[in-house]
């Protein structure tokens, strides 16, 4: 982390206000604007955020859904403990994850969040690629754990590949919105798709080839790269 980085956060208000009110992130409230808007966590719900480190998004479904309420945080990095959640360390990609975040909520979800950034590159052809590619995978997730008539929710970076991921999305829930809450940093290009009423459509039935492998770190997505060289970054 740069010291100007370290700086800009310092004086961030929504960093201060996380602080203060011990909230793991500044992001806790995004998720809190988005929820104000349009009250995607209930009381009860059944609730899995993936990428949820450090846990910021946990917290706030941890209070939204109420005491008993399962909420199951998933992440490849281990995350500290907090009660009243549960969080498996995991690729959400891997059959095995599925089957544990569905083993510990007890049933199907009500609920699946998703706040994943990838590494920056500086390059915001190759960044909003990822951002695509990781709210696919989310969704993907979603579609295989979501009781009929359930939430999703997915923050993405704008660009070219937005439309036909909203697109997608809106082949799956009822309901859909394109957010930008408060706590957003001005100069971010970041929305959150909000899709309600899941239609109950798995997204794997879709008959399409399926892409090989792909980890962050390198570089483009296969089925992205054709696409963004034909832009410019």
């Amino acid at each position: 982390m740069s010291k100007k980085w370290l700086r800009e956060r310092s004086k961030d208000v929504w960093y201060k206000k996380a602080k203060s009110e011990g909230y793991r992130s500044r992001a806790s409230f995004k998720l809190l604007q988005i929820n104000e808007q349009t009250r995607i966590i209930r009381p009860g719900d059944r609730v899995v955020d993936l990428g949820a480190a450090p846990g910021g998004w946990t917290q706030i479904a941890v209070e939204l859904a109420g005491p008993g309420a399962p909420v199951v945080g998933v992440d490849l990095d281990r995350i500290e403990p907090l009660e009243g959640a549960t969080f498996i360390r995991g690729d959400m990609t891997r059959p095995e994850t599925v089957v544990a975040v569905l083993a510990e909520i007890g049933g199907e979800v009500d609920v699946v969040l998703s706040d994943m950034s990838p590494n920056i590159s500086g390059s915001y052809t190759t960044d909003h690629a990822r951002s695509v590619f990781l709210s696919e995978n989310a969704l993907a997730f979603a579609t295989r754990v979501l009781r009929k008539g359930g939430v999703f929710v997915c923050k993405v970076f704008e660009g070219e590949m937005f439309p036909d991921l909203l697109a997608l999305v809106k082949a799956h829930f009822r309901d859909v919105r394109v957010i930008s809450p408060e706590a957003s940093r001005k100069a971010s290009s970041e929305v959150y798709i909000v899709g309600k009423s899941f239609n109950g459509k798995d997204l794997r039935a879709r008959s399409e080839p399926a892409e090989p492998a792909w980890e962050e770190g390198m570089g483009l997505p296969p089925s992205r790269r054709a696409r963004a060289n034909d832009g410019e970054d």
